[in-house]
């Protein structure tokens, strides 16, 4: 992925997520273009390639929305599937067994870096 930003990338620092929420980051333009999210849970941090597993698409249908109304799930707005926050996998809809392409981050010093 050409756009992808070099490892030890400050993306934010983790308070810019609220616990539970999550947070879009999109590298690049064009056809090369590279849309992430991190979802925080406390002090941990995960990053998604923001495709859905079942038709690729996008997860969010509005900014920053990728999570349910009660910050338990990933959630996809097209087809309502819901993937953990810790590994991605899907738990229930149409892609349920399948898991969102991880795009690695890390927690250093309370900011948000790419892996």
């Amino acid at each position: 992925m050409s756009a992808s930003p070099a490892a030890g990338t400050v993306l934010c620092d983790l308070d810019a997520i609220a616990d539970g929420g999550a947070r879009e980051f999109v590298f690049g333009s064009g056809p090369g273009t590279l849309r992430v999210f991190v979802v925080r849970r406390g002090a941990n941090a995960w990053g998604y390639i923001n495709e859905c597993p079942h038709h690729y698409v996008p997860l969010n249908d509005r900014e920053d929305a990728f999570v349910t109304y009660d910050h338990e799930w990933i959630i996809c707005s097209a087809h309502a599937a819901v993937f953990r926050y810790e590994d991605g996998f899907c738990e229930d809809g149409p892609c349920k067994g399948k898991r969102l392409r991880t795009f690695a981050v890390t927690v250093d010093a309370g900011e948000v870096r790419v892996g």
